[in-house]
């Protein structure tokens, strides 16, 4: 009988004194034969990321030492000297993280990373190096692979940054690949090359895949089998079709049942009068190159948007198409260089100073990463509170909206007291919410607010969000790379490429008969949609 590639046995990692639970994965069992994908799923907190940790020998310094067996081609993972395992890392064993703009170099150029990597483990010369670099940044669609060699990671976006960490795990063909949430911030198309990407290097290399995601359609599009945990625990595990079409466990069936399908929801007929009319806003960005050339970029063109009190507009595309600066140009957090922003009536175009920041009381923006959108000395309370107090409020009524509005997010009062690193991703997502609508806005601008969460938190964040509109009636741009999600929460969708709105419509018109052939290729690349629209069994629904 062939060996596992990798086979983990009765795996403990203990948590410190104080924790939630004594363990943040306790006697874990599962095999990852070679060719073979293993997506692990399950809420935050259930041990996934510390599993992949645990075999990269990166658990937190905090912890106490994990217990049990992580064998790799013959060797124990967990007992491993830094030496042999300095000689692992990057050729025979390589890791997707989560979060790449904590693991990428700010201060080294993103080309020069990646060739570290080569050069430590292969004798071949700088210009070979070179040219498997662009090779690698090609395979991975980042624009203009020679001239990213040069890049600095502050000038990528967070999906280019992702697709460099890709890059470099890949560039070894290594025989076992951890990839912790490594799509998230992808939006379907380059999503769909990367997970092709994955698919070619099991098929060429035979290489084994430890796959963590939230995102059901990724593992409906790739996974041999499924491994799903909850609170440190394995709940169930077996093949892709009989964990995703027949659950046995109620914790994987109410997963599946939080997860988004592309049907689109009935619009609102109890709109009000517009909140914002954006007309032909553009930008154009001039960076000069290291030899002295300009480049230009036009991240918008004549970009026009109107949204009506109750209404959510989603905007849809690729990374770089433009979304995330139209929202900007809207708040004016970059300056458009032509067109007209109009928000409740009052012309935010040619406002500057005190004027400027008394009318952005009226927008207000949920940015895609909680974990840095609140400033961790700052209580919960304290960060909801601010805004009103800056815009006159007295600090006990900004008090009381505080706790009023965390009550209203789904939390409890003693909350107010927290600091951000006592609170889950989730939960971070929620107090910027209620930031957001503490000074009452007439429009609410959420880009990739739920991206980075697990289905069942960012079901109830996509609820909440609902909720709270229908109490307050604001207008909503809700910016999301997930057609799913849009599906189910946007009245009308605008879908942008390479800084133009070039089809606008309701869900329904739009996913039932698109009238770009931009578009159809965005719903084409939904992963897993075959899944969704076939039979699930079992009460999964």
């Amino acid at each position: 009988m062939t060996q596992p590639l990798l086979d983990i046995r009765n795996l403990s990692v203990p948590l410190p004194p104080g924790a939630d639970r004594p363990y943040a994965v306790r006697d874990l069992s599962m095999t990852l034969m070679k060719g073979e994908i293993l997506c692990i799923v399950g809420e935050t907190g259930s041990g996934k990321s510390l599993t992949a940790l645990a075999a990269m020998g990166l658990l937190p310094p905090n912890l106490p030492a994990a217990s049990g067996e992580m064998s790799f081609e013959g060797r124990n993972l967990l007992s491993l000297r830094p030496k042999e395992r300095r000689r692992l890392a990057g050729n025979r064993l390589a890791m997707v993280f989560q979060e790449p703009s904590a693991v990428l170099n700010p201060i080294y150029r993103v080309g020069d990373q990646v060739a570290e990597t080569i050069r430590l483990h292969t004798d071949l010369s700088r210009k070979q190096i070179q040219e498997r670099v662009i090779e690698l940044f090609s395979e991975v669609r980042l624009p203009d692979p020679e001239a990213m060699l040069r890049a600095y990671p502050h000038q990528l976006s967070g999906g280019q940054c992702q697709r460099v960490m890709i890059a470099n795990a890949l560039s070894l063909d290594p025989a076992l690949l951890i990839a912790d949430e490594p799509t998230t911030a992808l939006d379907v198309t380059t999503q769909a090359q990367i997970l092709k990407l994955m698919l070619d290097l099991r098929q060429k290399h035979g290489t084994g895949i430890l796959f963590i995601t939230h995102d059901f359609g990724v593992v409906a599009e790739i996974a041999d089998r499924v491994a799903v945990m909850r609170h440190g625990e394995l709940v169930e595990i077996g093949t892709t079709d009989q964990i995703l079409r027949d659950p046995q466990e109620d914790y994987t069936r109410r997963l599946i049942a939080a997860v988004p399908r592309l049907t689109p929801k009935a619009p609102a007929d109890d709109l009000g009068e517009p909140v914002l009319r954006a007309s032909e806003i553009g930008k154009t960005y001039r960076t000069r190159t290291m030899f002295g050339q300009t480049r230009r970029v036009d991240a918008l063109k004549d970009a026009t948007v109107s949204i009506r009190r109750g209404e959510t507009l989603g905007l849809v595309g690729e990374s770089g198409s433009g979304k995330s600066t139209l929202a900007q140009c809207v708040i004016r957090l970059v300056e458009p260089d032509h067109g007209d922003v109009v928000i409740d009536g009052s012309d935010f175009t040619g406002l500057t100073g005190s004027r400027l920041r008394d009318a952005r009381q009226r927008v207000q923006i949920v940015f895609q990463d909680p974990y840095t959108a609140l400033d961790p000395r700052q209580s919960a309370g304290a960060a909801i509170a601010e805004g009103p107090i800056i815009h006159g409020l007295s600090r006990e009524k900004a008090r009381e909206r505080a706790l009023e509005l965390i009550e209203a997010v789904g939390l409890d009062r003693s909350a107010a007291a927290r600091f951000p690193h006592e609170f889950s991703g989730g939960q971070r997502q929620r107090i910027c919410i209620a930031r957001a609508l503490a000074v009452e806005p007439d429009l609410l601008i959420a880009d990739e607010s739920v991206s980075a969460l697990d289905v069942s938190v960012q079901a109830q964040v996509l609820d909440l969000l609902a909720r709270m509109q229908k109490r307050l009636q604001f207008g909503m741009l809700f910016i999301t790379h997930d057609l799913r999600v849009a599906a189910r929460i946007c009245d009308r969708i605008a879908v942008m490429q390479r800084g133009r709105i070039v089809e606008e419509d309701t869900p329904q018109r739009l996913f039932t008969k698109p009238a770009q052939d931009y578009t159809r290729q965005l719903l084409a690349a939904v992963p897993g949609r075959d899944w969704q629209d076939g039979p699930i069994m079992n009460g999964a629904e």
